[in-house]
């Protein structure tokens, strides 16, 4: 019988198809054709009548790419491939537990719980038990049970523990495996389980039951696994005993591009599997189809720094192609424009559309000043692995307050934030409110003004009392500050900020930086310069910065259109192509992060991230970082991400590095001679600091050609003065930040006798 379609495979990708038993590893590089080497592996199974369908067993991480496959293994194999046990993990071992769950006391119409179900059960016991709701916050807690379940870790087996018992003591959380062994109590009792269980009672099936883990190992002669690198603990032990009876286990990855530790993925599964199999083959893909020479080469150059991985060298048959570009920029806000600039250039004189682009970032909350400069150009986009940044919750909750600052009738901003942070101000409470506010046919606003009329108790009275007084207190701030700092004091004195910062969990951490991102947003609205503010008669009070944000996100989006610019985590990124890709953001503590500086397995991690970020380009890609950034209300000098230096000057181009010697000193600068990998990199803020005794002169007799220190941007020369005595404005060298024009009238500026060293 002939096969035709090996025929479309190199001579490594038939090798690997054809080796159907035993076990066999297959380590695909970014490019190299793995998702066909797997279907074409299961259609030859089939077509060659090697195996039967109902006895393949084929395991995947996404229902997307579970249907992509099935779909071309029918185009081969014909109308009977849908008969493959095919699927997610989760999607698959639910489908065993609902045949077999009474053996574990389950009903087979269990309700499987999502996340959300899974934090209002646990809120439920933390409210029973009179916990510390800011202690064992759901998110938190439900992460921690999560992570104990993807090591098989039962709540007996935490509560006897001594060392997670001293770590959760030591935390001020003594009653987490108590609230753990409530939660699987609970679950239980309603015939659930949370997606965690899935894999768990998968595992607890198998174990306490060897005919039914006989009778599917053999049902499943042939098991196959993609992305084998991204498995888990629970998920291997799952997968070995399943393989134990025929070894016909083939599994398809690639250790360099191992990126979910957070989710507990253990990249030893993959390092570890020949040890697993003595007997087993290995195929390396390393023949890349999608990218040029040059980034092939790049690729090749960070992944040989890593010091856990299976050696391959990846290569291509493609043209050598373009230098990738080092892009440096003044600042984060500059990286936005010049990535919008650099794509509209790219569409006029390649003739690219929006969707050849992408732009991948280490955090969600980079995607602010791209998204600004992107609206700006009238260019679509979609922000994929999250929602657009200003529709972020923690986001428009904030936004919310300034809303409800500048006018206290907007109802909805109201409702939205009464009782968040939580204050005690319930629902009931708020119902009795609006039921009075509709019979006198007032604003609800003006309604709380007369809360002692309504049916509410005196404890509710005096709360809602409260909150009007600390909005109307923010009325009278507003008068005096810009919107900076009216914003600052409103994120500290809500307790938004604080809340947001003491939650450890990644969501809570990226919810943090998002707000962070919102307030950088506003300082950079209100810093703008002023003289171009006055020519086109622009506002910047917080009225105009709300008007500004709310026409933004108020753009139309064709959700139909799907010619956009995408905008991701690299996270996210991972299993797609672009022609063209912007990394953006490379700095140190930044990508790398400053907490993966602690220890080699994170920075190696860190690093296989780049990796993957870089081998999504096809065609262009250049790699953007900035001078400064602002981070945390403050101005930070930004070092060069280590991972540009480890990119071999003759495939790089440098943009933005304003002479040879200013590129010259990167590279010497940068040297991994001149650093320590697991040394941490602290960034210097860019802010003057002046003497203690600083006092602030008289600006109005300022002039041209003198010599002054400024409180917050250090020492300059005034080059002009120009305006009326109201508004004077100068325009200012400073030694560390160049021309600045600033608003004398504010200033704080203070003469110097003598010559400055500019």
């Amino acid at each position: 019988m002939e096969f035709s379609y090996l025929d479309e495979l190199n001579e490594v990708q038939r090798e690997a198809v054809v080796q159907t038993e035993g076990p066999v590893m297959i380590v695909a590089g970014p490019g190299s054709g793995k998702t066909r080497v797997l279907t074409y592996r299961i259609a030859h199974l089939i077509k060659a009548g090697i195996a039967d369908p109902f006895n393949i067993l084929a395991l995947t991480f996404t229902n997307k790419a579970a249907a992509s496959m099935r779909e071309r293994i029918e185009k081969i194999a014909g109308i009977e491939a849908r008969s493959l046990w095919m699927g997610t993990f989760h999607a698959v071992f639910a489908r065993i537990l609902r045949y077999e769950a009474d053996k574990i006391g389950y009903p087979s119409n269990f309700t499987i719980y999502d996340t959300q179900d899974s934090r209002n059960v646990i809120k439920q016991i933390v409210e029973e038990q009179q916990l510390n709701d800011k202690l064992y916050k759901a998110n938190f807690v439900h992460n921690k049970i999560s992570s104990a379940k993807n090591s098989l870790i039962s709540p007996h087996e935490y509560l006897n523990d001594p060392i997670l018992m001293n770590e959760d003591a030591s935390n001020g959380r003594a009653k987490l495996g108590m609230v753990y062994e409530m939660y699987n109590r609970k679950c239980f009792m309603s015939g659930a389980m949370d997606f965690d269980d899935l894999l768990v009672k998968t595992y607890e099936l198998f174990d306490k039951h060897p005919e039914t883990l006989y009778k599917y190992q053999h049902k499943f002669k042939y098991v196959l696994i993609d992305e084998y690198q991204d498995t888990n603990y629970t998920q291997y032990m799952i997968v070995r005993r399943l393989a134990d009876a025929h070894q016909n286990i083939c599994v398809v990855g690639d250790d360099a591009q191992s990126i979910y530790s957070f989710r507990g993925a253990n990249i030893q599964n993959i390092l570890n599997f020949e040890k697993d199999y003595p007997d087993l083959k290995v195929f390396k893909l390393e023949q890349n189809y999608r990218s040029t020479k040059v980034i092939v080469n790049a690729a090749n150059e960070i992944i040989v720094n890593n010091k856990k991985q299976l050696p391959k060298t990846i290569w291509t048959e493609n043209n050598g192609g373009d230098k990738i570009k080092v892009v440096k920029t003044p600042s984060d806000n500059e990286e936005g424009r010049f990535v919008a600039d650099a794509i509209n250039e790219q569409k006029m004189r390649h003739h690219f559309h929006n969707s050849d682009f992408a732009i991948l970032y280490r955090t969600n909350a980079q995607s602010r000043a791209f998204e600004e400069s992107l609206r700006r150009l009238n260019i679509t986009y979609r922000v994929y692995g999250g929602i657009s940044f200003y529709q972020r919750k923690e986001i428009k909750d904030f936004i919310a307050y300034l809303k409800l600052i500048v006018n206290p009738k907007d109802e909805e901003a109201l409702r939205r934030i009464i009782n968040y942070p939580a204050r005690g101000i319930g629902q009931t409470s708020m119902e009795k409110l609006t039921v009075m506010a509709a019979e006198k046919n007032i604003p609800l606003w003006d309604a709380m003004e007369q809360v002692r009329f309504a049916d509410v108790n005196m404890r509710a009275q005096s709360l809602i009392g409260d909150f009007r007084t600390m909005i109307k207190s923010f009325r009278v701030l507003m008068e005096t500050q810009n919107a900076y700092d009216i914003s600052l004091h409103v994120a500290k004195s809500t307790g938004i900020l604080k809340e947001l910062h003491n939650d450890k969990t990644p969501e809570g951490v990226s919810r943090y930086e998002n707000l962070q991102e919102l307030l950088t947003g506003i300082k950079e609205f209100t810093d703008s310069d002023v003289v171009e503010a006055e020519k086109t008669n622009q506002d910047k009070s917080l009225a105009a910065y709300l008007q500004d944000i709310t026409l933004l996100t108020d753009a139309d989006d064709d959700k139909a259109d799907k010619d956009t610019v995408s905008l991701m985590t690299i996270h996210s990124a991972k299993g797609l192509e672009f022609p063209c890709v912007f990394v953006v953001g490379l700095e140190e503590e930044l990508f790398p992060n400053a907490m993966s500086l602690e220890s080699r397995d994170d920075l190696e991690e860190e690093r296989r991230l780049f990796y993957v970020a870089i081998t999504r380009a096809k065609d262009k890609l250049w790699l953007c970082y900035a001078a400064t950034r602002f981070r945390f209300g403050n101005l930070f000098y930004c070092q060069p991400s280590r991972f540009i230096e480890e990119i071999k000057e003759e495939n790089l181009h440098f943009i933005g590095h304003q002479s040879k010697k200013d590129k010259e000193n990167f590279i010497s600068n940068n040297t991994m001679e001149k650093r320590t990998n697991l040394i941490r990199h602290t960034s210097q803020p860019a802010a003057h600091r002046p003497a203690k005794d600083f006092t602030p002169d008289d600006t109005s007799n300022i002039l041209s050609g003198m010599e002054i220190e400024h409180e917050r941007f250090g020492f300059g020369k005034i080059l002009q003065v120009e305006g009326g005595p109201d508004n004077r404005i100068a325009l200012i060298f400073f030694k560390d930040l160049g021309q600045k024009k600033i608003m004398l009238k504010f200033a704080r500026i203070r003469i110097v006798q003598g010559t400055v060293e500019l």
